[in-house]
């Protein structure tokens, strides 16, 4: 984390003016965001929103860029009502927030949410990916749910999972070189923890010049020297589940 009076800079970034091509959705005990081609598919992909919650215009904007590529993109409301986290909100009361959104213990709602794929938009195989907190979560399902195909983990917190690398499905990294929350000494172990013990497909990769956020919360036309990378990574984003799904 940056200090202690602003322990997660996670304002970085710029927040998108869109309003989304798909609806929200009641799915068992949550609200969820959901957009489907217009063709029929059986793939879909769970997204996994960061801090600033699941109504978050850029995180639709990724999951409706997910549609576009043929997958059925659902991003559920993983906190369960509790209030998304605001810029305006004292960063000095961050670490006490998030201690009660814990990217660790969503797997009640994952369970709903894989039903209604499954029952509801004929999904059989299902993917995963998420940013910063989100990312944080796919790390935690990749260890341990056996009904994913993939996931891709996007500038999610390693420190919350340091220690645990035998993931079950192939996982996809995705940091930032300069990103102030995630140090490049936490990949670099990151990278040598998986050599050892992981037994499936993962990749780790690094962002020249990129800092937390750069995926989804930079807009291309307001930073032209970061273009190329958020290309890239919404790219390998989109690669990385083309294989495995």
């Amino acid at each position: 984390m940056a200090n202690e009076a602003r322990p997660c800079p996670c304002d970085i970034g710029d927040r998108f003016d869109y309003g989304g091509r798909g609806q929200e959705v009641q799915v068992g005990h949550i609200k969820a965001y959901v957009c489907k081609p217009s063709g029929s598919t059986d793939k879909a992909v769970i997204v996994i929103h960061d801090i600033f919650g699941w109504q978050l215009p850029n995180t639709r904007y990724i999951a409706d860029m997910l549609t576009t590529n043929g997958y059925i993109a659902i991003c559920p409301d993983f906190f369960v009502g509790q209030e998304a986290w605001k810029p305006s909100n004292d960063w000095a009361s961050f670490n006490d927030w998030v201690k009660t959104r814990d990217a660790g213990k969503i797997d009640k709602e994952v369970d709903v949410v894989l039903k209604y794929l499954k029952d509801q938009c004929g999904a059989k195989k299902i993917g995963v990916i998420g940013f910063c907190w989100g990312g944080a979560a796919v790390q935690h399902l990749m260890l341990k749910n056996p009904h994913l195909k993939t996931g891709v983990s996007i500038y999610g917190v390693i420190s919350r999972f340091e220690d645990k690398h035998t993931l079950l499905h192939p996982t996809f990294f995705i940091f930032g070189e300069k990103d102030d929350i995630i140090p490049l000494e936490q990949v670099t172990l990151l990278e040598q923890k998986l050599k050892q013990n992981c037994k499936v497909d993962y990749e780790v990769k690094i962002y020249p010049g990129q800092t937390h956020g750069f995926v989804h919360r930079k807009r291309e036309d307001i930073n032209p020297q970061d273009k190329p990378y958020i290309e890239e990574g919404r790219k390998d984003m989109i690669n990385w589940l083309n294989k495995y799904i």
